[in-house]
């Protein structure tokens, strides 16, 4: 019986080893050729950079000197999202820290981003990026109101008038809150449909002509509306003393049924109707219906 012996001094291990090592190297270079020839020809192409040009109103006005002015901004789209509001997102956080607006939920709900985008006011945040790359995208604060920086208007007053419509329950029963439940059917509960989602952006009343010139009097779309959702709540019982507070010639009958409130809403609400509503109730044409069921509760 011949038996070969494994001896590194007789040449037949090394020998063998020798082939082993030279076959598994031939296997990897082959393995890693066909890799690469599969990734080259799966590989997609790098995209052409879509540059879309913005042009945005520029204002400090604690910065002396400074005057209003039109800042352009050159963003690759094919590196942003798709709205407005993640265009000014990416200026400010990869261009210019120095530009400010008012941002917060990004989804339509807050009201915060409201600004004039192209002429029309709406919110930066579901206004979709016009793709036409020849055309540049002119972004300005919401007209007619006082300017705190930049994108960024001053909200005092108008959130003044809305607190002065006094937007919360009134009751005549002397009850504290929440000693009991305040009960409404289903069809005065649907009434409110259209009023209730205001979300106060002033989209409406910053488009309003008459609330341009006389906004010190006139109260707006926006605030009219919502002083109609509690004149016309069930639950609520101040709806002669609502009504009183609006009987002079300026908080309501500076509308002039422009519609300019009705066609820029972003959350599609018509506040033109809302505001015509109440000009019946002040004039006697319409009255409030009575409560469809007894509006007091049990605890």
């Amino acid at each position: 019986m011949n038996v070969i012996s494994f001896n590194m001094y007789n040449g037949v291990f090394p020998k063998i080893l020798k082939e082993i090592l030279i076959r598994s190297q031939s296997t990897a270079t082959a393995a890693a050729a066909t890799t690469a020839a599969a990734t080259t020809a799966g590989a997609q192409p790098v995209a052409e950079k879509r540059v879309k040009k913005f042009s945005v109103y520029r204002w400090d006005p604690e910065k002396q000197g400074d005057k209003p002015r039109m800042q352009e901004y050159d963003v690759d789209l094919n590196a942003c999202g798709p709205m407005v509001l993640d265009a000014l997102i990416k200026i400010k956080n990869e261009m210019d820290p120095t530009l400010t607006f008012r941002r917060s939920c990004r989804e339509g709900i807050c009201g915060s981003c409201a600004m004039n985008i192209g002429g029309v006011n709406t919110l930066a945040c579901i206004s979709k990026i016009d793709t036409n790359l020849g055309k540049t995208s002119k972004i300005y604060p919401l007209p007619h109101m006082y300017v705190i920086k930049d994108l960024v208007p001053d909200m005092n007053y108008f959130y003044e008038q809305y607190r002065g419509i006094e937007p919360w329950l009134q009751r005549n029963d002397g009850l504290k809150p929440g000693d009991k439940q305040y009960l409404q059917s289903v069809e005065d509960r649907k009434k409110l449909d259209g009023l209730y989602e205001c979300i106060l952006c002033a989209c409406c009343s910053t488009s309003c002509p008459s609330y341009w010139w006389n906004g010190d009097k006139y109260l707006g779309p926006a605030v009219l509306m919502q002083a109609y959702r509690w004149i016309i709540d069930s639950r609520d019982e101040n709806t002669e003393g609502r009504l009183n507070k609006l009987r002079d010639p300026f908080s309501v009958y500076k509308c002039h049924t422009i519609m300019n409130c009705t066609k820029t809403c972003p959350k599609g609400l018509n506040p033109g109707k809302a505001i015509a509503e109440v000009k019946k109730l002040l004039s006697g044409i319409a009255k409030k219906e009575k409560p469809k069921i007894e509006t007091l509760g049990s605890k």
